[in-house]
């Protein structure tokens, strides 16, 4: 049976790069037998208030509840915004907490000269503490937007696949162990 791999669109700025490296990444992993991925990508709310044990009563905080806690692996597609990670993204880690233990989570960063990895390291230590493993391995882009083509559509180079598919054998290895813990 395959592992559920959601991927998270962490950015919810007008103009982003996250939906064309997030749609590339979703048709890479799409090919990795270990992993059914969610029907497309799912995009993170500011505004959206979600609290924990899902006391919320709106629709969509309980969604958001469902969706985390069905997955086996999630993967954030990030961007690096002032050496930080998105407020979105804080916002949608730390509202939950029980849907995200014993689960691996893999980093697909972009962004200038850094490739977003400053927003990937600044984040690790909020996803360690609510008991998810981060890979080590994950996928930066450096200077993204000229992997963008005219069209919208990312071209990724041979270095990016290559870390996408490190990422993924680490991610099923990590959410096969991890599963028992969370029965």
């Amino acid at each position: 049976m395959a592992l559920k791999l959601n991927i998270i669109i962490a950015s919810t700025r007008p103009g982003r790069g996250g939906p064309a490296v997030a749609k590339w990444f979703h048709e890479f992993a799409r090919q990795d037998a270990r992993f059914e991925t969610v029907p497309r990508s799912t995009c993170l709310s500011l505004t959206n208030r979600i609290i924990r044990a899902c006391r919320n009563e709106r629709a969509h905080t309980k969604r958001w509840s469902t969706i985390v806690d069905a997955a086996d692996a999630t993967v954030f597609v990030t961007p690096e915004y002032d050496y930080f990670a998105p407020p979105s993204l804080i916002n949608a880690l730390i509202y939950l907490s029980k849907e995200w233990n014993y689960k691996p989570a893999g980093f697909v960063s972009y962004g200038g000269v850094s490739g977003g990895l400053r927003s990937v390291e600044s984040v690790k230590g909020l996803v360690a503490g609510l008991r998810m493993m981060p890979i080590p391995d994950g996928v930066p882009v450096h200077s993204y937007q000229q992997f963008i083509d005219d069209e919208g559509v990312f071209q990724p180079t041979e270095s990016m696949t290559n870390s996408a598919t490190t990422m993924l054998a680490e991610l099923a290895k990590w959410a096969a162990a991890l599963k028992p813990l969370r029965a």
